[in-house]
């Protein structure tokens, strides 16, 4: 299937141009995320004490990554929303009747999605030393690298769900029930030991954790250690990447399935 540049480069600004018009958005993707962190990370940081995890990394610390995945969470699921409203206002069926296959659309769709995520995760990358993370340059590029591969699977996983509904209330029905779920079971709040057979199981068989590991690997990477026992950095990226492109596929196919009517 031949990819049009033209097709996916217009769609990608277009997210960038409605996204600097909507600066509420801007303040919601930061704003609550932080809240978390700041009344979460200092509520819970006294009685943190799990297993698996460096004696030394207070709660502040290990949460900190997961914040940094919440803000994309939160920047793909307003941006995918989009596509519902894209629907209801007529744009997705000048869309779908252009002579571009439904993976041209969707690609667009989520590369520009994803840029928006990355951007508010890197905005979050800047607190690192607050935390007390110190990072080199080599650990700097791993950690960008794993927040584009997360926040590209994220958006694609949301597209996947945005293509099938036809109002935003359905979204943010689904995003209760499933997106919050899979970040909250991803490492993000608690670590991965510890925790009752059944739960680490499905922490285990959620993509996601993949990718955090992955991110916290990264931001300690060449500290031994310090991230704590969770999966090794190379699955946890292959996993990662096959995650993104697992989705991709899938919100293709949706995006076939369901005509903009």
């Amino acid at each position: 299937m031949t990819l049009s540049l033209p097709a996916i480069g217009t769609l990608w600004w277009r997210e960038i141009t409605r996204f600097r018009r909507q600066r509420s958005r801007v303040i919601g993707a930061l704003a609550q995320p932080m809240l978390f962190w700041l009344l979460l990370g200092g509520g819970l940081s006294a009685s943190f004490r799990p297993i698996g995890v460096p004696e030394n990394l207070g709660y502040l610390e290990y949460f900190y990554p997961g914040i940094m995945v919440l803000a994309m969470l939160f920047t793909a699921i307003f941006a995918t929303i989009a596509v519902v409203e894209d629907r209801r206002e007529g744009f997705l069926q000048g869309v779908m009747v252009a002579p571009v296959s439904r993976l041209n659309i969707v690609l667009g769709q989520s590369l520009g999605a994803s840029t928006l995520a990355l951007l508010q995760a890197v905005i979050f990358l800047t607190l690192a030393p607050l935390v007390g993370i110190t990072l080199s340059i080599g650990s700097l590029l791993a950690v960008f690298v794993v927040l584009a591969l997360l926040a590209f699977g994220l958006t694609n996983l949301g597209l996947m769900i945005a293509w099938r509904l036809q109002s935003t209330q359905g979204f943010h029905a689904i995003m209760n029930l499933m997106l919050m779920p899979l970040w909250l079971l991803s490492g993000a709040f608690f670590p991965l030991t510890g925790v009752p057979l059944w739960l680490e199981w499905l922490m285990r068989i959620n993509p996601i954790t993949y990718g955090m590991a992955a991110l916290r690997r990264c931001l300690y990477l060449g500290s031994g250690d310090a991230a704590g026992a969770i999966p090794a950095l190379f699955p946890s990226l292959g996993i990662t990447l096959l995650f993104g492109m697992v989705t991709l596929v899938l919100a293709a196919a949706t995006a076939r399935r369901h005509h903009a009517v």
